[in-house]
């Protein structure tokens, strides 16, 4: 019989894995997987012998096995959900967050403050390419129509304003530490 399992597996190992890689979409995920199908295919190997179609029965175990983990961690999210009231830490204090914190706001504003200051200080072209591009939000073509000149100079133009820009960032002590960082 052991040598039946692993001919079996000779055969068929690449297609489960791939078939358990296409429902999973995650390399471990899909590995757990196989090892589940397998661990079944092992347990029912006396069926063996009765069956007529074996690529079609080794899927249909891969398919009813990942069924079964997808419902398993449906109902284990649905029992974290729903968490009691004696909970020391509330669920939603352990789910990660995208929310900025109020010092990332204060320091996105400050960051914000000193880089108009400092786009200000520009020469009139840079500057207006820098307000055109970025705060406008105008493309290339447009910008190029705006001030009459074409697409490459104000490719140039927005290349050396950023440029122009750092210079004055670096050169700012207030602005050290956030064009350092």
């Amino acid at each position: 019989m052991k040598n039946d399992l692993n001919a079996l597996y000779e055969e068929y190992g690449r297609y489960i894995y791939h078939l358990c890689l296409k429902l999973t979409r995650n390399k471990e995920e899909a590995e757990d997987l196989m090892q589940d199908v397998w661990v079944k295919v092992v347990r029912y190997s006396g069926e063996m012998s009765e069956v007529n179609r074996m690529k079609a029965w080794l899927t249909t175990i891969c398919m009813n096995t990942f069924r079964d983990r997808y419902r398993k961690n449906v109902r284990q999210s649905q029992y974290v959900m729903n968490q009691p009231d004696t909970l020391d830490v509330p669920i939603l204090d352990l789910v990660p967050s995208n929310a900025k914190t109020p010092a990332e706001l204060m320091e996105q504003s400050d960051i914000s403050e000193l880089v108009q200051q400092k786009i200000s200080e520009l020469d009139g072209i840079y500057r207006k390419t820098i307000e055109y591009f970025y705060v406008n939000q105008y493309s290339l073509v447009e910008i190029a129509g705006l001030m009459s000149v074409s697409i490459g100079t104000v490719k140039s133009r927005l290349f050396r304003a950023k440029k122009y820009l750092k210079e004055l960032l670096v050169q700012d002590e207030a602005a050290e530490e956030y064009v350092m960082a």
